[in-house]
C-alpha cells in the first residue's frame, strides 16, 4: 500500500490512498454488519442500516462496507441514494458470500441489483471457506478458482478493484503465485488486542492495502474475556483528554496511523459523526508505541465452527457445541 495520502476530490473527510491497481480508496469507512446474538445472526430491521449509511455519507464518510451475507445491501443502496453524495464519490465495498463461490459473476450481479448500482468499487472474497448454496454444509471450492472469476469481474467492469478477506499468509502467498491480478485489498480483524503485525508487514511488501474490521476489539466488552483496554482505560483517557477526543477516536486514529483502514460499525448518529472526526490531530511515535503494547494476539472474531474446513484460515481451538454462537463471531 502506498503510504502517501492522495488528495481527495470526493468532498469527504478521509484522505485516499493509491491501491496497487491504480484506483484510490478512502482510509476510513463505515461497517454495516450488525453482528450476532444468542439466536444467531441479527435480523436487519427497517432503516437500521439505511439511516446510518445516509448519516455517514452526509457527515463526510466516503467508504461503505457491506456483504451479501449481511442481508443489508438493499438498505445500503437506499442510504446512498438518500444521501447528498453522488454515487461516483462513494466507495462501495461488498463481498462474495461463502455460499456463492461457484457462481461469482451471478452473485456479484445480484449484489449490484440489491445495491442499485452498475459497479462496486471493491469486491472481496469474504472467506476462503466455502459453504453449499443452501448453507447446509461445507463445500470445497479452491479459492484460486474463485479468484479467476473475481479477475473476470474486474475485467468486465463490474468491480473496479478486487480483494480478499480473512485469508492467512500461506493462503495469500498461494493466491499470489496463481493469479493474473493481485488482490488490491485484504480485510481482516485489526485492533489494539490483535495487531496482526506479521500479516500486515507481509502484505504491505506486496503493496496490498489492509482494511480493519472489528477495530475496537474488546474496547466496549462487558465480559472479562477480551484483554485490556476497555474504553475507560487510564492510558486511553489520558490521550483522549490531551487531544480533546474520545477514547474510541484515539483507537481509530492509532489504526489510521498504522496504515490500516478501519471500518467501525455503529447505528447511532452521534457515534457515526464522532468516529470519523479523527483527522485533525496526530499521535506521537511514543504514543503509538504505548498503544502497540496492548497487543495480545487476541482474536475477537473466531468462527471455530468452520475449523474442519480444509481452507479454514485461523488457529483451531476447542469450542463446546453449545458455545458455537458465543465464540465472538463478528464477521
Amino acid at each position: 500500500m502506498d503510504t502517501a495520502f492522495c488528495d481527495s476530490n470526493d468532498g469527504g473527510k478521509a484522505p485516499r490512498i493509491l491501491l496497487n491497481d491504480g484506483n484510490t480508496m478512502p482510509v476510513f469507512g463505515l461497517g454495516t454488519f450488525l453482528g450476532f446474538d444468542e439466536n444467531g445472526q441479527k435480523q436487519v430491521k427497517d432503516s437500521e442500516v439505511e439511516l446510518p449509511v445516509m448519516w455517514a455519507l452526509n457527515s463526510g464518510y466516503r467508504l461503505i462496507d457491506t456483504a451479501s451475507l449481511y442481508y443489508n445491501e438493499e438498505q445500503v443502496g437506499r442510504g446512498i441514494q438518500k444521501s447528498t453524495v453522488p454515487r461516483e464519490n462513494v466507495f462501495i465495498v461488498t463481498k462474495l458470500g461463502l455460499n456463492e463461490q461457484r457462481h461469482v459473476l451471478d452473485a456479484l450481479r445480484a449484489s449490484l441489483a440489491r445495491l442499485n448500482t452498475s459497479y462496486v468499487d471493491l469486491y472481496l472474497i469474504h472467506n476462503p471457506v466455502a459453504l453449499k448454496a443452501d448453507h447446509s454444509g461445507f463445500d470445497v471450492v479452491d479459492y484460486v478458482d474463485t479468484w479467476r472469476s473475481m479477475e473476470e469481474a474486474k475485467s468486465l467492469g463490474l468491480a473496479k478493484s478486487i480483494g480478499i478477506s480473512n485469508f492467512n499468509i500461506s493462503q495469500i502467498d498461494r493466491l499470489l503465485e496463481n493469479c493474473q491480478i493481485k488482490p488490491a485489498v485484504l480485510q481482516v480483524e485489526v485492533n489494539l488486542n490483535l495487531a496482526q503485525n506479521k500479516l500486515i508487514e507481509h502484505v504491505k511488501k506486496e503493496n496490498i492495502a489492509v482494511m480493519a474490521y472489528t477495530p475496537f476489539g474488546g474496547l466496549f466488552s462487558k465480559n472479562p474475556g477480551p484483554p485490556p483496554p476497555r474504553k475507560d482505560h487510564p492510558a486511553l483517557v489520558k490521550l483522549a483528554n490531551k487531544y480533546k477526543k474520545t477514547t474510541p477516536q484515539i483507537v481509530l486514529r492509532y489504526l489510521v496511523q498504522r496504515g490500516v483502514i478501519p471500518i467501525p460499525k455503529t447505528v447511532h448518529k452521534e457515534r457515526v459523526e464522532e468516529n470519523i472526526d479523527i483527522f485533525d490531530f496526530e499521535l506521537t511515535p511514543e504514543e503509538m508505541k504505548l498503544l502497540a503494547e496492548f497487543n495480545k494476539d487476541y482474536r475477537t472474531v473466531w468462527p471455530s465452527f468452520w475449523q474442519d474446513h480444509p481452507y479454514y484460515p485461523f488457529e483451531k481451538k476447542d469450542v463446546p457445541d453449545a458455545d458455537i454462537f458465543k465464540a465472538g463471531l463478528k464477521e
